[in-house]
C-alpha cells in the first residue's frame, strides 16, 4: 500500500510507476472539481480535506482499478459534502462515474452507532450496491483504510465503533474479495482500539526478534533459490511475516503460545506454471523436513474468494518451522488483490472472464435475507459466512463443497440443496455414521442420508446447530412453510415464559395491540404472524422483549416491573459442549461471558469479570496473576466489573487441570486413571514426565462441576501410592 501522499503531483507520479494507460484527463478534471468544491474544508487532523480523496485515489491505483474508479475516489465526497449534485457529475463526467458515486455516497450515510435494525438495513444496501458494481465496495474500502489511517484524531469511542465495524463488516468482505493487503491492513488498525494490550504485546514481540527473523527469512530465501534456480527458470521468492491481528486470534482466541505459530515466518515461491509449482513442492520437501498434517492444496482446491497456492510448512536446519507458499504470477496476482485483480492485470473484463461467478456469493446472501423478518441476521451472515477460514469437503461423487470453518454435517447437507438437507435422517463421514452436529473437516467424504417420506422436515433444534446462515434460513422456511400452525404455538409458549421471567402481565386487548404495534416493525401484520415468526425463528425473542418492556412501560407505567438492584445471571458460553455456569454480574445483563484460560475459574473461586473488547466478560479468579491487586491502580479500572457465582452454578460442568507429583514407579499412571474412573470422571488429557530427582510429574485436565468436587478429587488422589502432592495448576 502506498505511504500517505500530500498533493496531486504526487498522486501523479503515483499512477505514472504502475506503467498503465489511464485516462489522465479525466481524473485531472475530477481532481479539480473535487479541489474547488471541498474549498477550505479542514479534516480533524488539520489537513485540507483534498488529502482525503488524493489518498482514496492512490489506495485505488495500487489496487489496480480502472480510471473512472479513480476519478470517483476523487470525487466520492462531493455530493455529501459540498453544493455539487449528481446531475452535475452526469454532465461533466458520464453515467458510470455518477452511478459509483451515487454507491459510495449512500454507504457512506450509514449511521453505524444507531440502533442494529438499521446497521443491518444498510448493509444490505450495500450488498445491493455491491452486486450492482462491485467497484462501489472497493472505492468505499479504500475510503475506510485511509480514515482508519487517520483515526488517532478521533475521540475514543468512535475508534472503537469503527474498529468493530471493521471487523464485523469491512475486513470479512475484503478477504471474501481476496483483497489480503486491505483486510490485513484494516484488522490490525482495528486491533490496536479493540485490545490495545495485545496489540503492544504483540507488535513488542515482533519488534524484538525483527533483525533475527529478517535475517533468517533472507537465508532461507537463499538456500531456497540457489537450489530451485538452476532447474526451474524464472522463480522469484519473497518473505513475509503473519498480521499482528493473523497473530492474536491464535494466541488469544486458540489459546497458542506465539512460539506454537508455525506460520508466523513464511517464504513465497512464484513461478511460471502450475507443473513448476509442484516440482519446486518436491524440492522444498526434499530439503527442510515437512512437519505432517501441514501440507494445503488451494491450486486443486481454490478457496471461495479463488486464492490458490500451495501451502506446506518445514522444519529449518535451525529447527524453526516456517510455511512456505508456492504459486504462479497469475495466482499471485488473485492472491494479492483478488478481484481488483481484473482491472489491474486485464484491463477490464474479457468475454470468458468468470467475475460474475465470483461474485454470485453476494446474490445468495441477499437471497438468504429476502424473506427473513429479522433484518439483523444480515450482520451474523457476514461475519460467519464470510469468516477467513473455510473447509473443503467432498460428496461422494468428488464436488467440492466450501464452508466456513466450525460447519456441520447440517449445514453441508443444506448446501447441496435444501431438499437434501429438509429430508436429511443423518450422514456418514469417509464412510462412518456421525451425530448430526458433527463438524466437518478438509477433505472428508460426507453422504447425507435421506428418506423418502414427503412430511419428513428439519428439526427446531437444528437452529442451534448450523453454522451457516443459508442453513439457519431454510430450516426456518420450512417451518414457516410447513408448520404454521406448530409454529404460532410454540411462539406463544416462548413469549408466555418471558413474560413471566420478565414480570410482564397483560391482558387479551393490551397484547393484542402491543404485538400489533411491533409486529409493523418486523413485517408481520397480525399477533398469529408475530408468534408464527417466534415459532420458527424468523424473530429472535431476546431483541423483541426490550421494546415490549418499552412499550408495557408506556401503556402501564404503575404496574411496570422495578427494577432489580441485585445482580443478573448470565449463562457462560464456551466452546465446550456441556462447560456452562450461572455467573452473576453487577450492573450488566445478557451479555456473553467465558472463563479465562490464564486460571480457569471454579465455583467457589472469587472471581472478577473484565470486559473485553468485542468478546464479552472474561471471568478472572480474584487472585489470578492477570488481575490488578488494587484495581483502581489498574489501566482502565472501569473495565473490571464485580462478579460472583449464581446460586446452583456448581450444577455445570468446567474444566481443570491437576499437576501430581509422586515417586516416579510401574503402575503409576494406572492407578491415577483408575482413581479418576472410579470417580466416573471425564478425562480430556493426560501426560507425564520424569524429573531429575527420581519423580514423576502428571498433568491431567478432568470434567469438574466445582471447588468442592474438585477438592474431593484431590482428595482421591492424594491417597495414591507414593504421591507427593496433587494441586491445581
Amino acid at each position: 500500500m502506498p505511504n500517505s501522499i500530500g498533493n496531486y503531483n504526487e498522486l501523479v507520479d503515483v499512477l505514472n510507476s504502475y506503467e498503465r494507460d489511464f485516462d489522465m484527463d479525466m481524473i485531472d478534471r475530477a481532481y479539480k472539481l473535487a479541489k474547488k468544491a471541498h474549498g477550505d474544508q479542514k479534516r480533524l487532523s488539520g489537513e485540507p480535506y483534498i488529502v482525503h480523496p488524493l489518498n482514496v485515489a492512490a489506495i485505488l491505483a495500487e489496487l489496480g482499478m480502472d480510471s473512472e474508479s479513480i476519478a470517483a475516489g476523487l470525487l466520492h465526497d462531493v455530493v455529501e459534502d459540498t453544493s455539487v449534485d449528481l446531475p452535475q457529475i452526469t454532465k461533466m463526467f458520464n453515467q458510470e462515474i455518477a452511478n459509483l458515486i451515487d454507491g459510495v455516497t449512500k454507504l457512506g450515510r450509514i449511521p453505524y452507532s444507531s440502533r442494529e435494525e438499521q446497521q443491518a438495513e444498510n448493509i444490505r444496501k450495500m450488498l445491493i450496491a455491491m452486486s450492482e458494481d462491485i467497484r462501489v465496495i472497493i472505492i468505499k474500502l479504500a475510503d475506510r483504510l485511509h480514515n482508519m489511517r487517520t483515526s488517532k484524531f478521533w475521540g475514543p469511542q468512535k475508534q472503537r465503533d469503527k474498529a468493530l465495524e471493521n471487523m464485523e463488516v469491512y475486513a470479512p468482505i475484503a478477504h471474501r474479495l481476496g483483497i489480503r493487503a486491505v483486510k490485513e491492513e484494516l484488522e490490525d488498525l482495528s486491533l490496536r482500539y479493540l485490545d490495545p494490550v495485545a496489540y503492544e504485546e504483540i507488535e513488542s514481540a515482533l519488534k524484538m526478534r525483527s533483525k533475527d527473523r529478517a535475517a533468517f527469512i533472507e537465508n532461507t530465501k537463499a538456500k531456497i533459490h540457489d537450489r530451485i534456480a538452476p532447474m526451474i527458470p524464472n522463480v522469484y521468492l519473497e518473505g513475509r511475516v503473519k498480521s499482528i491481528n493473523g497473530i492474536y486470534r491464535k494466541v488469544f482466541v486458540q489459546g497458542k503460545n506465539i512460539d506454537e505459530i508455525y506460520d508466523i515466518y513464511a517464504v513465497r515461491v512464484i513461478v511460471d506454471t502450475v507443473n513448476d509449482c509442484y516440482n519446486v513442492l518436491g524440492i522444498i520437501h526434499d530439503m527442510f523436513q515437512p512437519l505432517p498434517n501441514r501440507f494445503k492444496d488451494y491450486i486443486s482446491t481454490p478457496k471461495p474468494n479463488m486464492y490458490q497456492s500451495l501451502h506446506t510448512t518445514v522444519l529449518s536446519s535451525e529447527g524453526i518451522p516456517f510455511e512456505v507458499q508456492i504459486r504462479t504470477w497469475e495466482m499471485h496476482h488473485t492472491a494479492e488483490y483478488g478481484i481488483a485483480a481484473h482491472w489491474k492485470y486485464k484491463l477490464g473484463l474479457t468475454k470468458g472472464d468468470k467475475l460474475e461467478d465470483r461474485l454470485v456469493w453476494i446474490r445468495q446472501m441477499l437471497e438468504n435475507q429476502k424473506d427473513n423478518e429479522d433484518a439483523t441476521d444480515i450482520v451474523h451472515t457476514i461475519k460467519s459466512d464470510l469468516a477467513p477460514e473455510e473447509v473443503f469437503v467432498f460428496t461422494p461423487k468428488g464436488e467440492v463443497i466450501s464452508l466456513p470453518s466450525g460447519s456441520t454435517v447440517i449445514d453441508f447437507a443444506y448446501a447441496i440443496h435444501s431438499a437434501v438437507g429438509n429430508r436429511m435422517i443423518g450422514a456418514k463421514v469417509d464412510k462412518r455414521i456421525v451425530p448430526i452436529d458433527y463438524k466437518v473437516k478438509t477433505g472428508e467424504i460426507v453422504e447425507i442420508l435421506t428418506t423418502k417420506e414427503d412430511s419428513h422436515g428439519p428439526s427446531r433444534d437444528w437452529l442451534k446447530i448450523v453454522k451457516t446462515s443459508e442453513a439457519r434460513n431454510k430450516i426456518r422456511q420450512w417451518f414457516k412453510k410447513e408448520r404454521r400452525e406448530e409454529n404460532i404455538i410454540e411462539g406463544k409458549a416462548e413469549l408466555d415464559r418471558e413474560f413471566k421471567r420478565n414480570g410482564i402481565i397483560l391482558n387479551e386487548a393490551e397484547l393484542k395491540e402491543i404485538l400489533e404495534t411491533i409486529g409493523k416493525k418486523q413485517s408481520c401484520n397480525t399477533p398469529e404472524d408475530v408468534y408464527s415468526a417466534i415459532g420458527y425463528g424468523g424473530i429472535q425473542l431476546w431483541k423483541l422483549i426490550p421494546r415490549i418492556k418499552e412499550e408495557y412501560n408506556k401503556k402501564r407505567p404503575n404496574l411496570a416491573p422495578p427494577q432489580e438492584k441485585k445482580p443478573t445471571p448470565l449463562t457462560t458460553n464456551t466452546n465446550k459442549k456441556g462447560a456452562q455456569g450461572g455467573v452473576l454480574i453487577e450492573g450488566m445483563d445478557n451479555c456473553l461471558i467465558k472463563f479465562s484460560r490464564c486460571c480457569n475459574p471454579l465455583p467457589g473461586d472469587e472471581i472478577i469479570g473484565f470486559i473485553t473488547r468485542g468478546f464479552g466478560v472474561s471471568i478472572h479468579k480474584r487472585n489470578c496473576s492477570n488481575v490488578p491487586e488494587r484495581i483502581e491502580d489498574a489501566p482502565e479500572p472501569e473495565r473490571w466489573v464485580k462478579a460472583h457465582w449464581e446460586d446452583g452454578g456448581m450444577k455445570e460442568e468446567f474444566k481443570s487441570t491437576l499437576e501430581v507429583i509422586a515417586d516416579d514407579r510401574p503402575g503409576l499412571l494406572a492407578d491415577v486413571t483408575q482413581q479418576l474412573f472410579n470417580m466416573h470422571i471425564f478425562i480430556h488429557s493426560l501426560n507425564s514426565r520424569e524429573t531429575k530427582d527420581g519423580n514423576a510429574v502428571i498433568h491431567v485436565t478432568i470434567t469438574v462441576n466445582g471447588l468442592d468436587h474438585l477438592s474431593s478429587v484431590i482428595t482421591r488422589l492424594s491417597k495414591i501410592e507414593g504421591t507427593i502432592s496433587v494441586s491445581r495448576s
